[in-house]
This record gives C-alpha cells, structure tokens and sequence, in this order.
C-alpha cells in the first residue's frame, strides 16, 4: 500500500491527486486519462471502506495500465499508427479486472515502445517517453510509461508486460521495481501479443512492498503472503562472463546486493551457469516467428503505419522458419532443465539487471568495456533468460543513486514471494 493510503488519505483524495500529477507530466509517459471514471470509483471505494471495510490489498490505490492491455472505455493503441482508429475496449483484461476486484483505481493509460517491439522507449507514435531520472535519457522498454510514471511519483503501481526484459528494464534504469512472474501464472486476455510463449504480463511498483501487494491481487487468490516459516534461501552469484560483462555501476550493485544478503543471514554462494550464452539465440529463434505472425497481416495491408524501425525489425525476424522455432523452443527446455539440476541447492540468482545504464534518447550502439555492441544488446542480455525459461525474475532498485542502481533476482526454485523478500533483503 502506498504511503498516502496508509496514512488515512481518502482513496477520492489519492486519486485526485495522482490525476493532477500525471495531467502535469512532462516525461510523455501518460497516453490517455480517465479520471471521470476513477473519480467514481474512487468514490465508491471511500464509502465501500465506511461501511465494510477495504475490498482488497489495493483498496483505493489508483494504478495506471500500459497501452497493450485493454481497459475497458479506452482503446489500447500500442503506440502504433496502425491502431490509429481503435475503438474503446468493451472490457477489461482479466489482469486489470483482478487489480478493480482487489480494490485498486484504474487512472491511466501508458506509453509503451510501439507494440512492445523494443527496450528503449523511444520508438512510438506518441513520441519518445523520457527517464525521469535523466530526461535526455531513455526510461527503457518497452513497459516504459508504466516505469516512467512510478519513477516521477506520479502513482505507485502500474501494470506493465515482459517479453525479453520489458518489466525490468525500464524498471532499472529508472530507478524503481518490476516483477515478472512465471510464464503463465497470470491470463493473457485482452493483452496486445508479442510472443506467446515468452509473454508475460508484469508490475512496475515504487518499491518491493507495493510490488508484493500488487502480485497479491494479481494472483486473485483472496491474498496476503504466504502463511507458516519461511524457508530459509540460497542466493547464487553467477560469475561466468555472460553475467559479469557490466559497467562498474552494475558490478557495483551485484556486490552491494551481495553484502546486504550476506548482513540478513542469507547463504549467498558463487556459482556457474554453463550454456547461458545460449539464450540468446535461442530467445530469437522464438521470438521472430511468433512475432512475425502476430504481426504478419497489418505488416502487409498497412506496412507504413509502423514506425520505420519496428517495421524494419520485425521484417528481420521473417528468416526463421517454424521448425526451427521447435527446435529452439525444445533446445531451450532441455537447458532448463540442466540449468535446474547443476543449480542443486540454489533457489535463485543475483545479477545486475543490465549490461548498462539509460543511455540517450535515440541511441542505437553502445560500449561495455572495450566491447561495442547495439543498446538492444546490452538491456535484454541479462533479463530474457527468465523468458526463455519461464522463471518468474525481480529488478529491484538500490538506493537513491543517479544514475539508478538496480540488481534482478531470478528464481530457480521458489516463488514471486520470495525474490520480493530477498529483493527487499538486498536493499538493505
């Protein structure tokens, strides 16, 4: 629960004040309001809590909604030209349906990388969103409204989507939290597709706590954590050069991570994670095909609609026949599995986030050490193993630092739960 409600604000007061704050954002993370609707709501909520209590773990918490997921009197336009003339949604998505039954105020609609197609956030037809940390910079993608809008404090919760690192990203380079859970833990209807079988739909949240709370309501399962005796975890630090290639601020953060860990008591141990640099190829090889057909209808009638560079990329994506997407989708289960079985005794990883931090707006290469590489690169490395895997994964942020520091933990063989507490562990 954010601060405002846990010191007795009204949910009507909340809400009226984050609509002036997102109607006054200067970070381009906002697409669309509806405050009359939330303003209802609102109210309703106020005297729902009056006379039976809070509804759920959200009671009147507002919450915004990234532009690929249906929200029902709005269209879900995806950032895109293409979908120009969409008309409003007739419902909401299952996922922004739990986030209403637990309580929480749907505000907004948000900026998103033009149907998800990237990590930077700087390619919509609503134009760049920026990092408000560092305004010249990109927030990250392709849930970059969501991470844009918690990161200026304008709410405390949004709902965003991961396909390769589109939680975590933006999440990290602006400095707040997101969660990825297990691939198909949550429904998937009513959300825009990019790559079914790495999708996910994810939480963007001011810190750790409000990120439980959210995944509480998610879940729709009545809530809380779970009861009885944590186990106790281990914590593994992978050092192979998959994971190690960082700038010094993310090496930095790994090892400040690990102290806080270490200071709580956690068993945190070194350790390798043989075929890692696998995944990579094998994330392509999944992901053109299934993005192509997604998209492969309007790529033809209304190719022009796109923005140049998603239209370019995901031209780039036709080369992978569908056998050989099989092929990677069952290459990449057998690595899983002898992921799981060298990991015996770890139940998660410890890494930075990303290779970098936000570089500029408009950026398309970058250097991580001596070694040049594209941006797209140097994001998604780190985070699009859990995609491929389907391991539910953290960013979580580390102090107040400029740039923002973040770390992600990823689980082998525990819950979103428990990478939230370690999560918060970390932060010390």
């Amino acid at each position: 629960m954010c601060e405002e409600l846990r010191r007795g604000i009204s949910p009507v007061d909340h809400v009226a004040d984050v609509l002036e704050r997102l109607s006054g954002d200067r970070h381009n993370a906002v697409v669309a309001l509806d405050g009359e609707r939330a303003l209802r709501d609102a109210a309703a909520l106020t005297a729902e809590s009056r006379d039976r209590g809070p509804r759920g773990p959200l009671h009147g918490l507002a919450v915004g909604v990234k532009d690929l997921i249906d929200v029902a009197g709005l269209p879900t336009r995806a950032g895109s030209a293409v979908r120009a003339d969409a008309p409003p949604a007739a419902r909401d998505a299952e996922v922004v349906a739990r986030l209403r039954r637990a309580g929480a105020v749907v505000v907004a609609k948000l900026h998103t990388h033009e149907f998800g197609v990237g990590p930077t956030g700087d390619v919509s037809v609503d134009g760049p969103a920026r990092n408000p940390r560092a305004p010249g910079r990109i927030p990250g993608g392709s849930s970059s409204g969501p991470a844009a809008a918690v990161a200026a404090g304008h709410l405390p919760l949004a709902l965003g989507t991961d396909t390769g690192g589109s939680v975590r990203v933006p999440a990290a380079l602006c400095g707040v939290a997101g969660l990825k859970p297990r691939h198909g833990s949550l429904p998937s209807g009513g959300v825009c597709p990019l790559a079914p079988s790495l999708d996910c739909v994810g939480l963007v949240a001011a810190d750790p706590a409000v990120a439980a709370a959210g995944w509480d309501a998610l879940r729709d399962r009545g809530g809380g954590s779970p009861a009885g005796p944590l186990r106790p975890l281990t914590v593994g630090v992978p050092r192979d050069d998959y994971w190690t290639a960082v700038d010094l601020a993310g090496a930095a953060a790994v090892e400040r991570a690990r102290a806080e860990l270490l200071r709580s008591g956690i068993d945190v141990r070194d350790v390798d994670t043989p075929g890692v640099d696998e995944f990579p190829d094998l994330y392509m090889s999944i992901l053109g095909p299934e993005a192509h057909a997604v998209h492969r209808s309007t790529l033809a009638s209304r190719p022009h609609d796109y923005h140049p560079e998603t239209a370019a990329g995901l031209a780039d994506l036709v080369g992978v026949p569908e056998p050989d997407r099989r092929a990677a989708r069952r290459a990449a289960v057998a690595l899983t599995d002898r992921l799981v079985r060298h990991l015996d005794g770890i139940d998660l990883l410890l890494t930075a986030t990303t290779r970098i931090g936000a570089p500029p707006v408009g950026a398309r290469t970058v250097r991580v050490g001596e070694d040049l590489t594209t941006v797209g690169a140097a994001l998604l490395e780190l985070t699009l193993p859990a995609n491929v895997t389907g391991w539910p994964a953290l960013s979580v942020p580390l102090g107040d630092a400029d740039p923002p520091a973040s770390v992600q933990l990823t689980a082998v063989r525990c819950t979103e739960h428990d990478l939230i507490r370690i999560g918060r562990a970390a932060q010390g």
